[in-house]
């Protein structure tokens, strides 16, 4: 062998060590690393979407807000101010007064505490509703499903400010009365959400391989069919808590939530319609607190859609 194929040979040796060990490298590269976890792949596709985090972080303070209303407010929400009705913003009064001399500001702070629990416990309760009869109904099919799909259709022919009305009304005006209604009156749109997903999941082999090892059908609802629809759920229920915060607010503008004393949104804008040409901002800083809170809990949904949609993930 002459000393030019020796030295190619030693040359083709030496690519192919280095070649082996930038393998081996990544091979221990891979196997250091952890695979990220389903929570872990979502949380980091939706800290790309900026708006998504703006809105959660905004959420977020919205409920601080909420927790520690009475700390954060400048004034008691009922005190008077003697000999200043309908007063505009100032350093004083940061959003004004209203007809009883109220700081509009504080009550919009305690008014956040209403709002934002009257959604939390009203989407809990379309959940917990929605989700059972959803899953029922796509599971068992049949007579099951025809009962309960024929029920929901039934209240939602119904109109639903209609059937929110006519239920508050039947019980006495109040916060957890205006909770309870809206969770009972809206589970509906849930219910059948939840049918369609359980419908295409009960499909896939692991459920069918599970139902032939003959495992209950409570263990496959609640074990296999219901982690694989937590996604849309999880989605769903943070435009269920917009949807709630808005009745919750066309009721008290009704009369028919929160009662006074007690400060809700709703209330505030039905307060200050009589003033509109007088004192703007009696209707205007409630109003955007609806439309702030609403919108954010939206862009929050749009994030988590897109996180939890596999056609917008770049493991």
């Amino acid at each position: 062998m002459s000393a030019t194929d020796s030295q190619q040979v030693e040359a083709a040796r030496s690519e192919w060590a280095r070649r082996a060990a930038a393998a081996a490298a990544l091979d221990l590269a891979h196997t250091a690393t952890p695979p990220r976890s389903q929570a872990q792949i979502v949380w980091r596709n939706f800290k790309r979407n900026r708006f998504a985090v703006a809105g959660g972080s905004v959420v977020l303070l919205l409920y601080l807000v909420a927790i520690f209303a009475t700390q954060i407010a400048p004034q008691n929400y009922a005190a008077f101010n003697p000999g200043q009705p309908l007063q505009p913003p100032s350093a004083a009064h940061w959003f004004g007064t209203d007809r009883q001399t109220r700081d509009i500001f504080s009550r919009v702070i305690v008014g956040s505490r209403v709002s934002l629990s009257v959604g939390f416990v009203a989407v809990a309760l379309i959940m917990l509703i929605g989700v059972s009869l959803g899953a029922l109904a796509g599971y068992f099919g049949g007579l099951v499903d025809n009962a309960i799909m024929r029920f929901t259709d039934i209240m939602l022919a119904i109109p639903g400010l209609f059937l929110l009305i006519t239920a508050a009304a039947l019980f006495a005006p109040g916060l957890r009365t205006t909770m309870v209604v809206i969770g009972l009156t809206s589970w509906m749109g849930a219910a059948r959400l939840v049918r369609g997903e359980v419908l295409r999941v009960k499909a896939q082999d692991f459920v069918l391989a599970a139902r032939a090892l003959g495992a209950p059908s409570r263990w496959i609802i609640v074990r296999h069919i219901l982690p694989n629809v937590l996604a849309v759920i999880i989605v769903e229920g943070t435009l269920w808590l917009s949807y709630a915060i808005l009745l919750e607010s066309a009721l008290s503008f009704l009369g028919l939530g929160a009662q006074p004393p007690t400060p809700s949104w709703g209330g505030m804008l039905a307060d200050g319609r009589v003033d509109m040409q007088l004192a703007w901002w009696e209707t205007v800083f409630p109003g955007l607190a609806i439309f702030l809170t609403v919108f954010c809990f939206n862009l929050v949904g749009d994030g988590l859609r897109d996180a939890f949609d596999p056609r917008q993930r770049r493991s």
